[in-house]
């Protein structure tokens, strides 16, 4: 849908983001990312219609709009002042925040990805976000500099292979994945995987630190966490890593080293596709017909990055599993932000904190249109969700890098 109003005096593009007007919410994003990126002015309207795009008005983004299929509509500088004018009241929550720069993103992810996808890459190919896949070898030679946004794809920074040694270790897919991460970690000057990955988590966790923005999701969240406060003991059974864990390894864990998490009890059974007691896969008892979490609402003008971290048409997510699948509330330290839970059971899905001058998002489970993924299943096709509020919680976190620097004030 294109609404003309003055078109003669156009000179904005409002890009709605509520449940009604927006025909394809996943691609406004991009349309955003790539106007930034050519130069051009642009806000994010915070709970504003949705979390609406005000863009400057060029031929170029119209042509965009329509090839790409996103609702537009062309305001002249009256009506932009006007919405402008009504979001700056301090009787609404809502705020004006400019977008400025377009961030450099890596994706880390393994060249010899598993049958299963990830719902990052998949949705940054779908916006039509540009993005560098990047893996351990990259990162050891310091090209996180480069970028300013870091995913990290469901990794298992543990050493453990994703605790698929129960159900799989007679597959061929996962022989293979074993014998290629012991010979990156050889080729890297390690004797052990889980040595390598350590060194990978703590160039991202020093990336971080310096300002960059970190994103993870399932079992790339608490398995980072894990491996920063096992840094100086053994988890790791033999079958592995080739020799037993430490004794007593679950008392030598550091949490102080962690992003998020604190007082977790490790999985010690390595039969068991679980890593610790962080995750609430297990312990959940929630129907598929019930399972939603609420996004909290934040102050636009006093705490603009969570609002914008929360941006979305509803404020009721539909739930979705992985490995990881929720964070249990008792784990999480007390300076994260929760900005999305269940209220059933209160469990934590969609977290938030600040490390040094960065920050990093946490988003449990695998994909927010495939409820139960698993090794083998079809990829999600994205034009058939195109207004999907999970996947939307995604690209808040690409965009919101862009934005121009407000002190926070919580």
């Amino acid at each position: 849908m294109v609404v003309l109003s003055n078109t003669m005096f156009a000179s904005f593009i409002l890009i709605p983001m509520d449940a009604v007007t927006q025909k394809n919410h996943l691609k406004a994003y991009g349309i955003t990312y790539w106007s930034i990126q050519h130069g051009h002015k642009a806000k994010w309207l915070l709970n504003y219609e949705g979390g609406s795009f005000l863009l400057e008005d060029t031929k170029e983004t119209r042509n965009e709009c329509v090839i790409r299929g996103v609702t537009f509509e062309i305001i002249s500088d009256v009506e932009a002042a006007n919405i402008l004018k009504e979001i700056s009241s301090p009787s609404k929550n809502t705020d004006a925040v400019v977008l400025e720069k377009a961030p450099k993103i890596a994706v880390y992810s393994p060249k010899d990805k598993m049958p299963w996808d990830d719902a990052v890459t998949l949705v940054l190919t779908y916006a039509e976000i540009p993005f560098d896949v990047i893996y351990d070898e990259d990162v050891l030679n310091d090209k996180l500099l480069q970028y300013e946004w870091l995913h990290l794809h469901h990794e298992d920074f543990t050493g453990q292979y994703g605790k698929f040694y129960g159900a799989y270790r007679n597959a061929p897919w996962y022989i293979e994945q074993k014998k290629n991460a012991e010979e990156l970690a050889k080729k890297l000057g390690f004797n052990k995987v889980s040595k390598e990955k350590l060194a990978v988590v703590k160039k991202i966790r020093d990336f971080v630190i310096g300002g960059g923005f970190m994103f993870a999701m399932c079992s790339a969240t608490d398995s980072f966490d894990i491996a920063l406060a096992a840094q100086n003991t053994d988890i790791c059974e033999s079958m592995f890593d080739g020799d037993p864990t430490e004794l007593n390894y679950q008392d030598k864990l550091d949490f102080n080293t962690t992003f998020a998490f604190q007082n977790f009890k490790l999985e010690r059974n390595p039969l068991v596709y679980e890593f610790s007691s962080i995750d609430m896969t297990n312990k959940r008892k929630i129907k598929r017909t019930s399972d939603y979490f609420t996004l909290q609402e934040y102050s636009a003008k006093w705490d603009p990055i969570p609002t914008m971290l929360c941006q979305d048409h509803t404020q009721y997510i539909k739930g979705f599993m992985g490995q990881t699948t929720a964070f249990d509330k008792n784990t999480i330290k007390p300076n994260i932000l929760v900005m999305g839970k269940n209220m059933n059971n209160g469990e934590a899905r969609y977290i938030h904190g600040v490390i040094g001058k960065g920050m990093f998002t946490f988003y449990g489970g695998h994909d927010p249109e495939d409820y139960q993924h698993r090794v083998g299943d079809l990829k999600t096709e994205l034009d058939l969700h195109p207004n999907s509020p999970g996947y939307r919680l995604i690209l808040n976190n690409v965009l919101f890098p862009a934005a121009k620097k407000k002190k926070q004030k919580t």
